[in-house]
């Protein structure tokens, strides 16, 4: 199966005249469908779906990692852009009202910007699962991933408010996109919130699949200690990926780790890349 993957929306941009967001979108093009795995903070993906000369009017689905600004802020230009009813595929807790908690700081909403019935007036046709959902015989999301590492945590500053307060948000909307092809698993992240080995364990065992081909996306690692970047790295190793292709929240000192341990099978997937698998 050959994929290729677009990145439409993300922190930084490659040669040419994108436009870089903090934020994230990926266009995987495989089997014959165009599956949008998230949709950048706001006009980004819309903007560099232009230059590529993308229609977003023939995506298949929309499949969103998480209900975080930076992934569902650009959902209404998308929808605006494709006219037409499209299926989104979501965890039921993205529309959970989310926040950011820092000390010294005012608490800031980092949900999604819209309300439901808008996004639906605009085409949007949400599928909500809590578990993994089948788009092919060899596309999966993974839905809720279990935390079994003991290095990989969720920040408490972010957290959601509730009629009885603020509870720590456990980010059970995080989810990955699984693609198996002949030379092993593709897995693409929004942030890894859960943690990318426990996501990459998730998907070992949906799929039964242990080769891991390539991992693209965010790692949450940007404000990580440099021993849970180690520890990463050196599970990863393990796992045996063959290529690395981190960004977003994955931070700059943590992706310099990265590309100093990976060497060639490592690179920085700015908005305007675009590969090739497998």
């Amino acid at each position: 199966m050959e994929i290729q993957i677009t990145t439409l929306s993300e922190n930084t941009a490659g040669p040419g005249n994108f436009l870089g967001e903090w934020g994230l979108s990926i266009l995987v093009e495989a089997e014959g469908l165009k599956l949008l795995l998230d949709c950048g903070q706001s006009i980004s993906a819309v903007h560099n779906a232009d230059i590529f000369g993308i229609d977003l009017g023939k995506i298949d689905k929309v499949i969103l990692s998480h209900g975080h600004y930076d992934h569902t802020g650009g959902l209404r230009p998308v929808l605006a852009r494709m006219k037409k009813r499209i299926e989104i595929i979501a965890h039921p807790d993205v529309w959970a009202a989310k926040y950011a908690r820092r000390q010294g700081r005012a608490d800031r909403y980092i949900g999604i910007p819209y309300r439901r019935n808008e996004m639906e007036s605009l085409g949007a046709c949400f599928k909500e699962e809590k578990g993994p959902t089948r788009i092919t015989d060899t596309i999966i999301t993974s839905g809720e991933i279990p935390m079994v590492t003991d290095f990989e945590g969720i920040p408490p500053d972010l957290q959601v408010k509730t009629p009885g307060g603020f509870q720590p948000d456990q980010l059970l909307d995080d989810q990955a996109m699984i693609l198996q092809t002949g030379a092993g698993l593709v897995v693409i992240l929004g942030c890894a919130h859960r943690g990318i080995i426990n996501t990459l364990y998730h998907a070992q065992q949906l799929t039964g699949v242990k080769k891991i081909h390539a991992v693209l996306g965010g790692c949450h690692l940007s404000n990580a200690p440099r021993e849970r970047v180690q520890l990463t790295v050196n599970a990863l190793k393990e796992m045996g990926v063959e290529r690395l292709g981190v960004c977003h929240c994955t931070g700059l000192p943590a992706a310099g780790i990265m590309a100093q341990e990976f060497g060639k099978r490592f690179f920085f997937n700015t908005a305007g890349t675009v590969i090739k698998l497998p």
